[in-house]
């Protein structure tokens, strides 16, 4: 249970939910309690008049005692049905106030546990699978609901009857009460010798079950590389043998269960035939009626609920606690990505370097390696490499997805760690290498990340990253309701739609990571030629493989293995016969020969 201490504060902040559902619960059980009572005086009036009806035989007073006697039963039947009827109204309000408490646990949980997922810094999704974080919010919360909902209600329903039938047992008679309760310490060993193997099984489930939504998730979201090496079969036959451990598992689980209850009913039908023997050796030495032993059979089967129930309500209580602890490892998992000093303040774009290195954390690789250079407001760095050079590592740190593991970054002589984090990438127009477009219209996903964004700011935004006209081909244009990760859209396509979303947010840092990888060389000139304007007084950070992407920069840097190898302007890289141009009369050869 201690893995479920954490939504002890929902409890809390619900508890009136729980204090009237724990009062509803004791007046439903007092009210299924009574009838028992009524039963018993039925049966001894039953027994007196069997006795005393002869005795009048031929007589009035025989009529009248049998119309006494009849009436005296109906009203007995009439008050058990009015207990009945009392009885359901308070389940009723039990359940509109324990499960409606739990539904409204569910919303705040899911929300807090989406809400801290976004707080964690980029490492924590590099090492988690999308699909085990899904189970977590879904999965995962549902069976701590269920444990919050049903297994507290009829759990307080179970602890309630239990105790409130053995008090009226024992003041009926402390002797019955004893051989009825017998069978019940076996009971109790079985419960717990169960419960082990319940949390055991139900952890192994949920750990599976997050494997599958991991599978699946991964399956789909790269369902056309699937297809395009037709490998549709082996995917399927693996999820069928992962589906086929999950099932497995969840039948041993099962098994348990199933194995419990005729257990239970068996101890139940022991306690019967031990209150029926005792009972009748009682009933003749008048110690109690045959309306006790009636009351005692009806108190009994009135156990049963509360001692089966054990079984099921342990089951979903194991089966929360091992969701709740899995939800608590990220809960509980904080970002190291936090503000030093809280800084909001507009950002003019002065950015320095000062010997930075990073190690990314979720893999060990030295990134970048004493890296020192600096940009001052309205300028432009080009920031070229191979591959695995370190480029996309630049535009992370200056996002602040990561932080440096030596040096410091300064933005307006300001270190980076002093900003507010939120009012640092409002400020900062990003352009991912890796493009992600949202299922939603086209306008919508330009106008993304946008404090506040006019329909003419749309308009040239779209222009500008010269994707004006392809949008207009559409038949509904900007209202273009794009498919999952923009799959409506080519590359290039998608890349610009991506660069407008950036300028459209009127930033004082504009990054574009690789952001002309998918277009032309045209296109690529075109947007070149607009961005000349749209950088004009704004910090530029252009990272390329392109030399033809890079040569209008003020200045540029070319890295390899995490280092800078050369850094000057266009003119000065040339003169040096280094890399620089030697990437520059490659690339300028290789575009001869396509034209060609």
């Amino acid at each position: 249970m201690k893995d479920l201490k954490y939504i002890n504060k929902y409890l809390y902040h619900y508890k009136s939910y729980l204090i009237w559902g724990t009062i509803f619960v004791v007046l439903a059980n007092i009210f299924g309690i009574l009838p028992a009572q009524i039963v018993r005086h039925s049966f001894d009036l039953v027994g007196s008049t069997i006795t005393i009806y002869p005795l009048f035989k031929g007589s009035n007073s025989q009529d009248v005692l049998y119309q006494v006697f009849t009436e005296v039963v109906l009203i007995y039947g009439t008050v058990i049905v009015i207990m009945a009827l009392v009885r359901g109204v308070f389940l009723f309000f039990m359940r509109q106030t324990i499960i409606v408490m739990s539904r409204l646990i569910e919303y705040d949980l899911k929300n807090e546990i989406y809400a801290h997922y976004q707080t964690l810094p980029l490492s924590f999704y590099r090492r988690n699978n999308t699909g085990d974080m899904m189970a977590r919010i879904s999965e995962d919360v549902g069976h701590v609901r269920m444990y919050l909902g049903p297994a507290i209600m009829y759990g307080l329903n179970a602890v309630g009857s239990f105790v409130l039938v053995l008090i009226y047992m024992i003041i009926v008679n402390p002797t019955l009460t004893f051989y009825a309760m017998l069978p019940m310490p076996i009971l109790s060993v079985s419960i717990y010798y169960v419960n082990n193997i319940i949390h055991k099984r139900s952890t192994e489930i949920q750990q599976k079950l997050s494997e599958m939504s991991t599978f699946v998730q991964e399956s789909f979201s790269g369902i056309r590389v699937l297809k395009a090496f037709v490998r549709e079969n082996d995917f399927a036959s693996n999820f069928a043998k992962t589906s086929n451990e999950y099932k497995i598992k969840a039948l041993k689980l099962a098994m348990v269960n199933a194995l419990f209850a005729p257990v239970v009913f068996g101890l139940i039908a022991l306690s019967t035939v031990l209150t029926v023997y005792i009972g009748g050796l009682e009933v003749i030495d008048g110690a109690v009626t045959i309306g006790n032993i009636a009351e005692f059979t009806l108190y009994i089967n009135m156990l049963v609920w509360p001692v089966t129930s054990l079984g099921w309500i342990t089951s979903m209580t194991e089966r929360a606690a091992a969701s709740q602890k899995r939800i608590n490892e990220f809960l509980f998992t904080k970002t190291d990505i936090v503000s030093s000093e809280n800084l909001k303040i507009e950002i003019l774009g002065d950015i320095e370097f000062k010997n930075v290195s990073l190690t990314y954390p979720d893999t060990g690789i030295k990134a970048l390696k004493n890296i020192s250079f600096s940009v001052k407001h309205g300028e432009s760095l080009a920031i070229l490499g191979s591959t695995g050079s370190g480029k996309s590592t630049i535009a992370n740190l200056l996002c602040r997805l990561y932080d440096t593991t030596q040096g410091e970054i300064l933005i307006d002589n300001h270190s980076i760690k002093q900003y507010n984090i939120s009012t640092l990438r409002q400020q900062i127009g990003y352009v991912p290498q890796d493009v992600f477009l949202f299922s939603d219209s086209i306008k919508s996903n330009i106008s993304f990340g946008a404090v506040k964004v006019t329909e003419s700011q749309i308009i040239q935004a779209a222009k500008d990253a010269d994707v004006y006209e392809n949008i207009l081909a559409f038949p509904k244009g900007f209202d273009t309701e794009l498919g999952e990760r923009g799959i409506t859209l080519s590359g290039g396509q998608k890349q610009r739609v991506s660069i407008a979303r950036a300028i459209s947010r009127n930033p004082s840092i504009i990054i574009l990571d690789d952001a002309l990888s998918a277009v032309d060389t045209k296109t690529e000139n075109a947007i070149l030629n607009n961005l000349q304007r749209i950088m004009l007084n704004r910090t530029s950070i252009i990272i390329s493989h392109r030399v033809s992407s890079a040569k209008l920069a003020d200045k540029i840097i070319v890295l390899d293995e995490g280092k800078i190898i050369e850094s000057g302007s266009h003119e000065e890289l040339m003169l040096l016969n280094g890399t620089y141009k030697e990437m520059y009369e490659q690339q300028m050869q290789s575009e001869e020969e396509v034209l060609g």
